[in-house]
C-alpha cells in the first residue's frame, strides 16, 4: 500500500473546494486531522514514503487565503484541531485555542463571554492557525496584540514546541512562518494574552464616528460585521479571498511626491518598529483611481463595492484571478508607481510559490 492510500483514507465529498475563491474543486481522497497525533501519525508516514510522491504535504484550513494557479499534485490535510481553553488571572485572560477553530467564532466566543478587546476582528474569514502566518488585521488592530505563544508541530523531527510573540517576528501581514526555512513548522495551537484593561480602537473607518466614551465591545463587534457584510462579498456564495492585496507601505516622501497631485489620498501611520519615516496607504484607494472596479477578464472580476477585492464571478481559474491580479498590480505601478503585493499565498504543482515572481512571469498572452 502506498503512501496515498495509507494517509488518504477519509473521503470528503460533494462541492467541497479547498479555496474560498471556488476554484479548487477536492476531486480525490484527503485526510483530516482531530488532534495533534493524528498529525504525527501522518507524517510518520510520510517520512517512510517521501520518494513516492512529488511535494510534502499541504495544509488547509479554511482555504480563505488560497489561490490555486497550478494542479496541486501533492497530498493535502484538512486542519480540524479544535478546542478552546481559558484561564485567567488579575490582569489578563489567556486562551489556548485549536489551530482548526474558526477565527470568526473565536472573536465571537469571546465576546459571549465578556472578553473584550478582539473585537474589530470580527468576520475575518479562515482559521485560527492562518492568524498567526499572515498577522491579520483590520480596523486598526493585529492579530499580534494578543498573541502569548504559537504552538508548532516540527515536521521533520515531530516535535512539539511553542514560539513566544518575539520569536514568531511578526510584521504587517508577515511572521517567521512566512520564511522557507520555517515552512516545516505546522502551527497546531494558538495561545492568546487578552488584557483585562478594555479601550475601544476606533480609529478607522465607520468605527471614527463612534463616541469612545460610551461604546462598548459589543456595538463595535456588531458594526464591524454589518460593515464587512456591507462592502464585502461573501465567500460562501462568490468565490473570494478577501482582500487580495496588501496595503503598500512607502516612504514619506513618496506620500509627499504623491500628494501633490493626490491631495485626497488617504494614508495611515505604521507601528515604531518600521520607522517612523514609513507610512500605509490604501491600496483600495489606489485601485479605485484606476478606474478599475467591475473589470473582469475570464471570468475573474475585481469587486464592484470594494476595489481591493478580487472575485470568482463566473467559473475563472486560479490563472485567471492572477492575470487579473497582474492587470491590477501594473496599473497602479503605472499610475503612481507603487508596486502591490498580493497577501493571498500562490499554490501552484508542487506547493507554494512566490506570489510576486509569479506575476512578474504571467503575461496576456500565456499563462
Amino acid at each position: 500500500m502506498g503512501f496515498r492510500e495509507k494517509i488518504m483514507t477519509r473521503e470528503i465529498v460533494g462541492n467541497k473546494y479547498l479555496d474560498t475563491f471556488r476554484t479548487a474543486l477536492l476531486k480525490r481522497n484527503v485526510k483530516s486531522v482531530s488532534s495533534v497525533i493524528d498529525l504525527i501519525d501522518i507524517y510518520m508516514v510520510y517520512q517512510k514514503h517521501k520518494s513516492d510522491i512529488p511535494t510534502s504535504p499541504l495544509i488547509v484550513g479554511g482555504g480563505s487565503n488560497l489561490l490555486f494557479v497550478g494542479n496541486y499534485s501533492g497530498p493535502v490535510i484538512l486542519n480540524q484541531i479544535k478546542g478552546i481553553q481559558i484561564e485567567e488571572d488579575l490582569d489578563a485572560w489567556y486562551l489556548h485555542v485549536g489551530s482548526g477553530e474558526s477565527w470568526h467564532k473565536l472573536v465571537s466566543f469571546t465576546i459571549q463571554k465578556g472578553i473584550f478587546g478582539m473585537e474589530n476582528l470580527a468576520l475575518i474569514p479562515g482559521t485560527v492557525g492562518a492568524a498567526p502566518i499572515q498577522n491579520i488585521g483590520a480596523y486598526g488592530v493585529e492579530f499580534k496584540e494578543f498573541c502569548d505563544y504559537v504552538e508548532v508541530l516540527d515536521s521533520d523531527t515531530l516535535m512539539l514546541k511553542r514560539l513566544c510573540k518575539d520569536e514568531c517576528q511578526f510584521g504587517y501581514r508577515d511572521s517567521t512562518f512566512k520564511q522557507p526555512q520555517n515552512k516545516k513548522l505546522i502551527i497546531t495551537g494558538v495561545g492568546f494574552r487578552i488584557s483585562k484593561e478594555w479601550k475601544p480602537v476606533l480609529s478607522y473607518g465607520e468605527l471614527s464616528k463612534l463616541d469612545p466614551t460610551r461604546v462598548t465591545a459589543q456595538q463595535i463587534y456588531e458594526l464591524v460585521i454589518k460593515t464587512r457584510k456591507e462592502k464585502l462579498p461573501d465567500p460562501e456564495h462568490i468565490g473570494n479571498a478577501g482582500s487580495f492585496f496588501k496595503n503598500p507601505i512607502v516612504t514619506k516622501e513618496k506620500l509627499e511626491f504623491l500628494s501633490q497631485k493626490y491631495p485626497d489620498m488617504p494614508f495611515y501611520p505604521i507601528d515604531e518598529k518600521a520607522g517612523y519615516d514609513f507610512v500605509k496607504l490604501a491600496a483600495g484607494w489606489l485601485i479605485d483611481k484606476c478606474e478599475l472596479k467591475g473589470f473582469e477578464l475570464n471570468g475573474a472580476k475585481v469587486h464592484e463595492k470594494q476595489a481591493l477585492v478580487l472575485i470568482n464571478a463566473n467559473n475563472a481559474t486560479g490563472k485567471d484571478i492572477a492575470l487579473l491580479a497582474k492587470i491590477v498590480q501594473s496599473s497602479v505601478q503605472d499610475k503612481f508607481g507603487v508596486l502591490l503585493e498580493p497577501e493571498v499565498r500562490f499554490i501552484g504543482k508542487l506547493g507554494e510559490v512566490n506570489a510576486l515572481k509569479y506575476l512578474s512571469k504571467i503575461s496576456y498572452q500565456n499563462d
